[in-house]
């Protein structure tokens, strides 16, 4: 494979390659975070599961915290922006209006992660993408540099907001909706998650009534910056021909990891403790993730060229992202809930992680075997028929339909 170039996954399909691999890459690393919140609903109340308190427990919870929790939805919504300049080009190229066709794809995108947050998993971020997009949209002429601007100053007035939230939670003042839940609330969660579809459902309904405002105030700002980035890099052409050039890979390691893993190290000590010491957690890790999540994207695309076959790998699964993504939730409720064998809060945090690789791994075989017969994935099509109004495309009159949507 070459490097940061392209490499054929079907005969007569050109994909670029990086994009598909950080997509992949971007994926394990959210099935890894969001296990645990499906697997425990004390985790999804903010506290650690009380039956598993040993030492290997407490080294993957910190492990992932550590390492992975906040940097890699941070990677997919840059990738989420970046896919914007593709399919601007990819519109024009096709000679297609591309705000009503933009449009309807975040509709079918809302759709999508309502379903889901209701049904399989209300931390669905697929919602947040859909909201924020409309945003992007707006803000798709922006220039290079200011939206690396406003992508600075929105991260820092949210970093700036946790601050706050840990003034006055010192000064004792109660914020619903916001700090945890007692460990009596998380247990009525394990119960009504292991019972039957309707208390699920209604379980899911309710925590929703909760994430909704955490989504409003926190996480959408956070996307919003991250997909800045990402609309920056696709307007200066980051990822395109042979990629970024060594030496700024080599500096994006440089200042990302110490940098990084310092505010990672900061956040991972304050999650567990009260609530002053996780919101001044939170902000640290708002202002120091972005750059440990560029550093891992760095230092992916450095490996591409040295291995060619985990490029191909976690490209498999990355061009099935969506569908890939609904199909973790699904593949982990049946494990953990009511739906199916109901092990929730029944398996610690070392045999999730195995569970997540495994899932992962079983997620790449089938995206190879789909995808050999496909274009798109199940759920991609879907998107698409939603996107275009039917499976072919028609361009405007003088217009050639040779390019293809990234």
């Amino acid at each position: 494979m070459a490097a940061q170039g392209t490499f054929r996954i079907n005969q007569g399909t050109s994909r670029i390659a990086a994009i598909d691999a950080l997509r992949g890459f971007a994926l394990l690393g959210i099935l890894m975070v969001n296990i645990a919140f499906l697997a425990s609903g004390y985790r999804m109340a903010g506290l650690a599961e009380p039956a598993f308190d040993g030492p290997a427990d407490w080294a993957v919870r910190w492990g992932v915290t550590l390492l992975v929790e906040n940097k890699f939805y941070l990677l997919f919504s840059f990738l989420f922006g970046y896919s914007l300049t593709l399919q601007i080009g990819s519109a024009a190229g096709r000679g297609l209006a591309f705000t009503p066709m933009f449009l309807r794809r975040l509709a079918g995108l809302f759709v999508l992660g309502a379903a889901h947050a209701v049904l399989l998993f209300p931390g669905d971020i697929l919602t947040t993408y859909a909201v924020v997009g409309v945003a992007l949209l707006l803000l798709r002429r922006i220039r290079v540099r200011t939206a690396l601007a406003l992508s600075a100053a929105l991260t820092g007035l949210l970093a700036l907001g946790f601050l706050v939230l840990a003034w006055l939670a010192a000064r004792g003042v109660d914020l619903p909706g916001v700090a945890s839940h007692p460990p009596a609330e998380a247990a009525g969660v394990d119960r009504s998650l292991s019972g039957s579809a309707v208390q699920i459902v209604g379980e899911h309904l309710r925590e929703l009534s909760v994430i909704v405002v955490r989504r409003v105030l926190f996480q959408a700002p956070a996307v919003l910056a991250a997909c800045l980035l990402g609309l920056a890099a696709g307007r200066a052409g980051l990822l395109g021909g042979s990629g970024p050039r060594t030496a700024t890979l080599r500096r994006m390691q440089w200042i990302g990891f110490p940098v990084g893993l310092a505010g990672a190290l900061v956040a991972t000590m304050s999650v567990w403790g009260g609530p002053v010491h996780r919101f001044a957690g939170e902000a640290a890790a708002l202002l120091t993730a972005p750059l440990l999540a560029a550093a891992y994207a760095a230092t992916l695309l450095r490996l591409l060229p040295l291995l060619p076959r985990l490029g191909r790998a976690l490209a498999w699964a990355g061009r099935m992202a969506l569908s890939n993504y609904l199909a973790q939730s699904l593949i982990c409720a049946l494990i953990f809930t009511g739906y199916g064998l109901a092990l929730v809060d029944r398996v610690g945090p070392p045999l999730q992680a195995v569970i997540a690789a495994t899932v992962f791994a079983g997620q790449v075989l089938v995206s190879r075997h789909w995808l050999r017969a496909h274009r798109y994935g199940p759920v991609e099509r879907l998107l698409r028929s939603l996107t275009y109004g039917s499976s072919r495309v028609r361009p405007r009159p003088g217009h050639s339909t040779g390019s293809r949507t990234a």
